[in-house]
């Protein structure tokens, strides 16, 4: 069935949860406290690999394919917008009463995965966010310049025809540190033909009409702008920029910065050791000395 799958550079065991008559991947490895990891588009969990292969062995490592993506089902009817994804993980968490929670999240995991630490900030102890966002982005000159591609009428067919979003913008996000061709196929495969592209075409569509919905989160949100934050930052993105990082650090009160100067907009599958390196570190230092 999924016989691209490199299980050599993704040794996990498959987990499924079932969530409106559908089955959501996950990945469910080593104990204690937990991080739960939040992907994306046009990604999975298995841009998390590394990292979570670095850390499993002293935390508890959860991290989820959206429906739509990865390992998930990708049902040719369903309600693929961002909010309803945050819904699903909220759902996720409840019933696998999970607290404690160091939420990671990185493009579109930071509005699905921060709406729902806004809504559940008791149950969430760090936040670890690699570029993404919380706000909208209306008058962005970026977002602008955007909303014109967002807006063509060929953009479902580049989606659903060409496999356009991880065969041709993800490999154009990345910075100095270019994607493989063996790896770039671990993103493409998910997405099999026309009718399992629904869930990226989905979120394109979401930076048209959910920038509204954006806004709220940042203005809601105080229950976690508290909370001990790292941020780490590709500083080569060529969607997500710098003045970005800037706002969360303006936002957020209680941040660490790592800046990785040649990266693009994956940092976690452009410099894995260093991001690795830099959770490890963080997250060791809010453990008291013996």
């Amino acid at each position: 069935m999924n016989n691209w799958l490199d299980k050599s550079e993704y040794p996990f065991n498959p987990n499924y949860y079932t969530v409106g008559g559908h089955r959501l991947h996950y990945i469910d490895e080593g104990q204690g406290e937990i991080l739960l990891f939040v992907h994306g588009t046009p990604s999975w969990s298995f841009d998390y690999r590394n990292i979570i292969k670095g850390l499993k062995d002293n935390y508890r490592c959860l991290a989820i394919d959206h429906i739509g993506f990865g390992l998930s089902d990708k049902p040719g009817q369903y309600n693929y917008s961002t909010e309803n994804h945050s819904k699903t993980l909220e759902k996720f968490v409840d019933d696998k009463q999970l607290e404690n929670i160091t939420m990671v999240v990185h493009d579109f995991g930071g509005p699905i995965g921060l709406n729902f630490a806004i809504k559940n900030h008791e149950k969430i102890n760090n936040i670890i966010i690699l570029n993404s966002w919380l706000w909208s982005s209306k008058f962005d000159p970026e977002f602008v310049k955007l909303r014109k591609i967002l807006n063509s009428p060929l953009l479902p067919f580049l989606y659903r025809y060409l496999n356009f979003s991880p065969k041709f913008i993800l490999p154009k996000s990345f910075g100095e540190h270019k994607i493989s061709r063996k790896i770039l196929r671990q993103y493409t495969k998910p997405f099999a033909d026309k009718t399992q592209r629904n869930g990226a075409l989905a979120f394109a569509k979401s930076l048209l009409n959910d920038q509204a919905w954006f806004e709220t989160l940042w203005e809601n949100r105080e229950p976690i702008k508290d909370k001990r934050t790292l941020l780490i930052w590709g500083m080569k993105d060529p969607v997500i920029k710098p003045h970005n990082l800037k706002k969360f650090q303006e936002g957020f009160t209680n941040t660490t910065t790592i800046e990785l100067s040649t990266c693009g907009h994956f940092p976690q599958e452009e410099q894995p050791e260093k991001v690795l390196q830099a959770i490890k570190t963080w997250l060791n230092a809010k453990k008291p000395q013996t």
